[in-house]
């Protein structure tokens, strides 16, 4: 109830960030009220809630998928081909979209299961790599191709069109994240969830019990994948449109790489993980582009003036010194703090004794 209740007093200081009017100085470019720093959280937000849903596949069911950014592509793509290219009503088209999430991880994920290990994360990379090429190749012009594709503003809901209305955008990706995250913690805490964990571990002592992994694998599958759907919608109201970067390889792998700065097989790692990632990502293309780094001599320069780099350093040092990730801290804290209670007992009937 404890961690309940924080996690809903975290939740409720962020719905209020709209109303904040004071700076953070270097951390934002404007106070917490302004459009840009309120469009940068709520990009935050919808990446956060997306790496809790790959940490769903990866952390919890051991299932590493170099696919997802397909189910999010679709969440971005179809919706937005829907009420601009077919002209349908909004609320239509994320219907649409949302049978279409949850349709489509049915099929894909019933042929990907049939296999495991690095040949399962082939076969997701197959199909992604399937789904770029489609957005490439702009079939009757209805992804725009390399360009992209601008929503039609007149067919979404004017709350959530115009600069005035970031606001709006940001509560939406704040409602979506909390959504993703009460989904999860009721998911992992069910029977299947256990079931998740369990093959993770060891998936043959599964079936030793029993139990027929590949259910229980590819309800972890469609779940994630529709929650990453519906992601894509928010995202595509966040940023405008689509865009075919949504749909590379290298996408996926930067959600692996949020979730592992997070923290694997946890909730509110992958959570900041996320967060932390896109911020830094869009942040640091500042810092690199400032004019402290260009004063700095070229061997330093030249690193820290690409983003990527920085990244990747940050992602190196987690992974040698915070195996765990940032949730791992706090593990670690708790696990301290047991084996000094243990030692402490232990060592009082020697000290009454003296």
């Amino acid at each position: 109830m404890a961690r309940l209740a924080v996690a809903a007093g975290v939740v409720l200081a962020l719905a209020f960030m709209p109303e904040y009017g004071f700076g953070l100085g270097k951390v934002f470019d404007g106070s917490l009220d302004s459009p840009g720093v309120l469009q940068l959280l709520a990009i935050c937000l919808v990446f956060a809630g997306l790496a809790l849903t790959y940490d769903l596949l990866f952390g919890f069911t051991g299932l590493l998928s170099f696919g997802h950014a397909l189910y999010f592509a679709v969440g971005v793509y179809v919706c937005d081909i829907a009420i601009t290219r077919w002209h349908w009503s909004f609320w239509t088209a994320v219907a649409f979209t949302a049978a279409v999430g949850l349709v489509l991880p049915v099929v894909l994920g019933s042929v990907s299961l049939r296999v495991g290990g690095i040949a399962f994360a082939m076969v997701t990379l197959a199909f992604a790599q399937a789904g770029a090429i489609l957005v490439q190749k702009n079939p009757r012009r209805w992804t725009g191709g390399e360009e992209g594709l601008g929503y039609d503003f007149e067919r979404v809901p004017q709350t959530f069109v115009g600069i005035l209305n970031t606001k709006h955008l940001y509560w939406l990706a704040l409602g979506y994240a909390a959504l993703v995250g009460v989904v999860a913690w009721w998911a992992t805490r069910s029977s299947p969830g256990h079931v998740w964990q369990a093959i993770r571990e060891n998936e043959r002592r599964v079936e030793v019990l029993g139990l027929r992994p590949f259910p229980y694998k590819l309800l972890a599958f469609v779940l994630g994948s529709f929650l990453a759907t519906l992601g894509g919608i928010v995202y595509m109201l966040c940023v405008g449109g689509a865009s075919p970067d949504v749909t590379t390889a290298s996408f996926t792998l930067a959600l692996l790489v949020m979730v592992v700065i997070g923290g694997t097989g946890t909730l509110w790692g992958p959570l900041l993980g996320g967060a932390l990632y896109t911020y830094l990502d869009r942040r640091l293309g500042d810092v690199g582009g400032s004019h402290a780094i260009h004063q700095l001599p070229g061997v330093l320069r030249v690193p820290l003036s690409q983003p990527l780099f920085l990244l990747g350093v940050l992602f190196i040092l987690i992974v040698f010194f915070l195996p765990g990730g940032i949730a791992g801290l706090a593990t670690r804290g708790r696990a301290g703090g047991r084996a000094l209670r243990r030692l402490e007992a232990a060592l009082r009937p020697a000290r009454g004794g003296a």
